[in-house]
């Protein structure tokens, strides 16, 4: 019997109570912080969280089928939520919970709110070594979940049930912080899930947690204002930060009061509809011919809302004026400081908003404004070019990327992540909203792909979720086709059959080596497995439709250009997730439009080929930089 003030509850059921008490608000918006838990159950979390899930099914409980793709799924939803919405994932001890350590990674480093529940060893110690124990001669305080302390915003080991009191709300801080998000690490002794405990009644009542939008320093906004004023060649570099504050529609506003071109990199593609005349594409690595030639020469980048990472600057060769300023707005400082940058630290959209007072009757130059607006124009008439291509026998990505664009709904959303199709498809693909290209880049984590597409479906049910993968993702991780019709949640899955690593085959051959352990082939004599040089290979008979029929699945095959159109067609009539199955040409990709990414090749070989991209590579890398600020 509970005591006065107080309910006795499990430290399982006392969390599970907590975090369905939980709710955010952003701009007079609130909502629950949790859609529910996904969750593989084993000796670590059965009689503990499992058992705590089960009593209180208005906290939903999803099953899943693989501890990493659950939390893709998790980080996915997230996302097209705008981080103010996510699950908490649940896993047993062991394999289970250090499955759940790639996801971990992935939300962290994408900044990403993910609760993750692994079960741990038992904290009384007295029956160790239990079952999938890391035993360590050195400390008795250790378990694979310190694993996860790397790449976690917040870790702790709940070892007695009072400690809940202090650790949920310090995981929930984290969780709604714009700057300090990521995935939150909470180890659950299995022995400590089920003991019971009078938690205070008041640990339950409901909290709203509000999320700030924060204003840059005066001073600091009045200097940037000067410096915009002085430059020449302005260019925006809008990152994801500018969708997660909403702050489309302002950035738009902004770039036509100045005239300033505007340029994204992947996670910011949306930011600007792909029509807008000042919108001159991707930057970078995987950028454009108009976004990178603005780059090369401008004298001021405006940085919104990104971490600039070495896709985003070409390994810091992008920015070649020797002058070049930024100014950075972003809502964490440790962003907004890069590159030596005039940091405005604060929310995008009312950052944008404030600096636009401080800019009226300011534009650039119109020679300038036109400059980049004829770009603009030569870029989509370069999309064109490139999807207009009809290559024999095989299709190339980019033709049936194209495809996909013009016959897909303009309310759909796109779901990619590692391999040769995001940086074709940051290229190609004209976006029409800012959710529509969820490509996951920051860690580029083969098999995303239809884990994230569930997500993204589970967070946007009314809007068509087409996921476009390879077949060496597809065979890493293909397990949530069988959740998604659990669900009733119908994902158009694409899957482009290379025979291999298409990506880093181009990659391999750019190295010298001749794209070596990049293709499905059988090991013969004189070639090792996977090598696609030499003659007379024998690729893989993998049945990569029989598979996919095999987890239930609708499975269309294509074998041609127009078989592919029509494909798309019946997809849209089918009453599950549909998968269809196009093979397409390994070698033909997308130019790389006067941008390099450094990628080290080796200092001494006996190989012709890698000693010419030794020196070629000698030659790029001198145009790195660094930036140290300074008029």
């Amino acid at each position: 019997m509970s005591k006065q003030g107080t309910r006795r509850l499990t430290v399982a059921q006392a969390l599970i109570l907590f975090l369905r008490q939980q709710y955010v608000e952003r701009d007079g918006h609130e909502q629950p912080f949790f859609a529910g838990c996904f969750g593989i159950f084993g000796h670590g979390n059965v009689a503990g969280i499992g058992q705590a899930l089960q009593q209180m099914p208005s906290f939903r409980y999803y099953q899943a089928r693989n501890e990493q793709a659950m939390v893709h799924i998790a980080a996915a939803y997230a996302r097209v939520k705008n981080r103010l919405q996510t699950f908490a994932c649940t896993s047993s001890i062991g394999p289970g919970a250090t499955n759940m350590v790639t996801g971990a990674a992935l939300a962290t480093i994408n900044r990403l709110p993910v609760l993750l529940l692994p079960g741990d060893i038992f904290a009384r110690r007295n029956v160790a070594p239990v079952l999938q124990q890391l035993e360590c001669e050195h400390t008795q305080d250790i378990s694979v979940n310190d694993c996860f302390k790397p790449v976690s915003r917040y870790w702790d080991r709940i070892t007695r049930p009072e400690q809940l009191l202090t650790a949920l709300p310090e995981a929930m801080r984290v969780l709604t912080s714009p700057t300090e998000t990521g995935a939150v690490t909470l180890a659950l002794p299995q022995d400590v899930q089920t003991e019971a405990y009078d938690y205070p009644e008041a640990f339950f009542r409901k909290r709203i947690w509000h999320i700030p939008r924060p204003r840059p320093d005066r001073q600091a906004l009045e200097q940037a204002a000067v410096s915009i004023r002085k430059s020449q060649r302005p260019l925006i570099v809008a990152g994801g930060g500018v969708i997660y504050a909403e702050a489309c529609q302002a950035l738009a506003h902004f770039a036509e009061q100045t005239g300033i071109p505007v340029s994204e990199t992947m996670a910011g593609k949306g930011s600007l509809h792909f029509a807008h005349p000042l919108n001159v594409g991707p930057i970078g690595v995987n950028g454009s011919l108009a976004a990178n030639r603005l780059a090369r020469d401008a004298d001021l980048i405006i940085g919104i809302g990104t971490r600039y990472s070495d896709f985003t600057t070409s390994s810091k060769t992008a920015f070649q004026d020797p002058h070049v300023l930024f100014i950075n707005i972003n809502v964490c400082d440790f962003d907004a400081a890069k590159h030596a940058a005039l940091s405005l630290v604060g929310d995008a959209l009312v950052t944008l908003q404030e600096l636009q007072q401080q800019l009226q009757g300011y534009e650039v130059d119109p020679r300038y404004r036109r400059f980049a607006e004829e770009l603009h124009v030569a870029w989509e008439q370069e999309i064109s070019r490139c999807i207009a291509q009809h290559h024999e026998p095989l299709p190339s990505q980019a033709e049936l990327i194209g495809v996909l664009n013009q016959r897909s709904s303009p309310e759909s959303i796109i779901v990619s992540a590692a391999g040769s199709l995001p940086g074709e498809l940051q290229k190609l693909w004209r976006t029409s909203h800012s959710k529509q290209f969820h490509v996951e880049y920051g860690y580029s984590c083969m098999g995303y792909e239809i884990a994230g597409g569930l997500g993204v479906k589970m967070a946007a049910p009314e809007r068509d979720v087409y996921v476009l993968v390879g077949d060496g993702s597809y065979l890493m991780m293909n397990s949530e086709i069988v959740t998604s019709l659990q669900e009733g949640y119908k994902l158009i899955i694409i899957l482009f059959d290379n025979a291999g690593f298409k990506s880093i085959g181009a990659l391999s051959r750019a190295l010298g080596q001749g794209g070596f352990g990049t293709r499905y082939v059988y090991p013969q004599q004189g070639i090792l497995p996977g090598d696609e040089t030499g003659e007379g290979v024998v690729t893989l008979p993998v049945d990569l439709a029989a598979n996919a029929r095999s987890l239930g699945a609708e499975v269309i095959v294509c074998h041609s250009y127009s078989d592919f159109a029509a494909a798309l067609e019946g997809a849209g009539h089918t009453d599950r997730t549909t998968l269809i199955l196009v093979a397409t040409d390994r070698y033909v990709t997308v130019p790389d439009y006067e941008s390099w990414w450094d990628v080290p090749v080796a200092e001494v070989s006996e190989m012709a080929q890698v000693q010419e991209a030794r020196r070629i590579w000698e030659s790029k890398r001198k145009q790195e930089r660094y930036f140290f600020g300074g008029e």
